[in-house]
């Protein structure tokens, strides 16, 4: 029999603990946070974490970066209900990294310092690069933010019994200011540490449920997706693609372009991004990538056991919890299930502590991005474009903070009409504009001698243009039921995921930009930029205090 478990029917002392653990681990990382602020003196440690973190604890945290709410609960969600076609999220996820490591990680350590425009400003004129780079961060962060801010209104509103749209945009909202203190007492020591603490629980979490999934099926993979796919009422076809996009033209060019998304847009990632400066040297930061990849494909990996596993315990039919919340509490709901059930002491322990990972998970992120956002409308819009003359380092601080309440806000706003979407789904639109405004350009400032700034100006611009409005004009924002807008329609774009037109665009636009300016000046800087990224000399190495 499916077990459905609605939280609003635990018994009120299960809740009280349930909500107890819960308040427990939010106080600890706001403890981490007050720490680390206590140790934050210059720019560099507010941006850069002091370079001061080993490959290990760096790799911890970019794993915990990069394994959010979406790959927590979206991910999960979406193999719950959609089998085969929810598992695409998860490979696409893990293969990305390969494009990481190969492509980006030692490379941009070597050539830039706080924030991804750093790098391209090495060789090209500074006010236009900033400004594009920017505004192609604060973009992308604001996207990914919004899977964050819609997971933490799925995951109170399950532990609190909510069903009202009102009450979790509170929730959406405490969120929002959390984050905003995270990021404007603690920067990026405070951050890195949330989020090595929360990569920990979070993999300990995921084994812990994936373990008990399978005991419940005898450590047999076979019995498991059977009985997910004859709970799921979906049969074989469960097991197969087309559930989620459909099997015709259209759907099968959306799957494409789902993946396409994914596996490259993590290299254009801002916050994933910037993790790569918080180490000390190139080397450190490849040993970081290895350390996430390892600990990032054993967490996809169980993925399957979560999603699938949900799939054969719970109820996912139309009308049930995680069908109404669109996948994105079937972790936590089978966490309870196999801990023993809703009335059960086991049961709400593991509820608790589920909820309490996966909400240190969203905090952690949406922390890293908040960051990520500040820190480049600081250092590179207000202290290198709207400043007339060089502002101190603690001027540039406060503006980094004030930025990150005005991103807060922008986010809980966009975040509350965006509730009834996947989150996995929303973070993949996140890749999709940050695989077509952020990677042409990366790549071709790093591999392309006759790159220059109207080329990467054009290609971050026409990218994140391209994509934002392919966007806005397909089925997510109307036109369907599931849509953000649903009394309207004005979706003339058939596809959901824009990536498989907007990437090649951003290439594209780069190079028309590159053949249409006239300035050359930037190949001067070519072959030193090279150098640089390639071997680490003139890197810049630990910050002195």
């Amino acid at each position: 029999m499916p077990i459905l478990i609605p939280l609003a029917d635990a018994e009120p002392g299960n809740r009280a603990l349930t909500i107890s653990l819960f308040s427990a681990v939010v106080a600890v990382t706001l403890y981490i946070t007050w720490w680390a602020s206590r140790q934050n003196k210059t720019a560099a440690d507010y941006y850069a974490g002091g370079r001061s973190f080993s490959g290990a604890q760096n790799g911890l945290a970019v794993s915990g970066d990069y394994m959010s709410a979406a790959s927590f609960l979206g991910i999960s969600g979406s193999i719950a209900l959609f089998g085969y076609d929810g598992f695409l999220y998860s490979i696409g996820f893990l293969v990305a990294w390969l494009v990481a490591l190969l492509l980006i990680a030692e490379l941009l350590r070597n050539s830039g310092r706080f924030t991804m425009a750093d790098q391209l400003a090495f060789r090209m004129k500074q006010k236009p690069v900033r400004t594009a780079a920017a505004t192609s961060t604060i973009v992308v962060s604001i996207f990914y933010l919004l899977a964050q801010m819609v997971g933490a209104g799925s995951l109170v509103g399950l532990l609190l019994g909510v069903k009202s749209e009102g009450l979790k945009a509170a929730v959406i909202v405490l969120v929002g200011a959390l984050m905003i203190v995270y990021v404007t007492i603690g920067g990026m020591k405070g951050t890195t540490w949330v989020q090595i603490v929360k990569a920990v629980l979070l993999m300990a979490g995921t084994v812990i449920i994936t373990f008990l999934v399978l005991v419940k099926f005898h450590f047999n993979l076979s019995d498991l997706l059977g009985a997910a796919a004859d709970n799921s009422g979906k049969g074989e076809a469960f097991l197969q693609p087309g559930l989620l996009y459909g099997k015709d033209l259209t759907g099968q060019i959306d799957f494409l372009s789902l993946g396409l998304a994914l596996v490259l847009g993590t290299a254009g990632l801002p916050h994933i991004l910037i993790r790569f400066y918080t180490v000390p040297d190139s080397q450190t930061a490849r040993r970081s990538v290895q350390w996430a990849i390892g600990l990032i494909g054993a967490f996809y990996l169980m993925t399957l056991a979560l999603g699938f596993g949900a799939a054969a315990l719970l109820d996912t039919g139309k009308g049930s919890a995680v069908a109404e919340s669109k996948g994105n509490v079937a972790s936590p709901l089978l966490a309870e299930s196999v801990g023993g059930g809703a009335d059960s002491i086991g049961g709400s322990i593991l509820l608790a502590l589920i909820a309490a990972v996966a909400f240190a998970t969203i905090l952690a992120v949406v922390a890293g991005l908040t960051l990520t956002s500040a820190s480049s409308f600081a250092h590179d819009l207000y202290a290198n474009v709207i400043a007339k003359t060089k502002p101190d380092e603690k001027t540039e601080l406060r503006v980094a903070r004030f930025a990150a309440i005005g991103i807060g806000a922008v986010s809980i706003a966009l975040a509350i009409p965006a509730q009834k979407l996947n989150i996995a789904f929303l973070v993949a639109l996140a890749f999709a504009v940050a695989a077509s405004a952020n990677l042409p350009a990366l790549l071709f400032n790093l591999f392309w001698k006759r790159f220059n700034t109207a080329g990467a100006a054009w290609s971050i611009y026409g990218g994140l243009i391209s994509a934002v409005v392919l966007v806005f004009f397909s089925p997510v924002v109307s036109g369907t039921p599931t849509s953000m807008i649903t009394d309207a329609d004005f979706s003339w774009f058939p596809l959901s995921n824009p990536g498989i037109v907007s990437i090649p665009l951003g290439f594209l636009f780069g190079v028309l930009g590159t053949y249409l300016g006239k300035d050359r000046s930037s190949e001067a800087r070519y072959n030193e930029l090279s150098v640089r990224s390639l071997t680490g000399a003139g890197a810049e190495g630990p910050a002195k205090h």
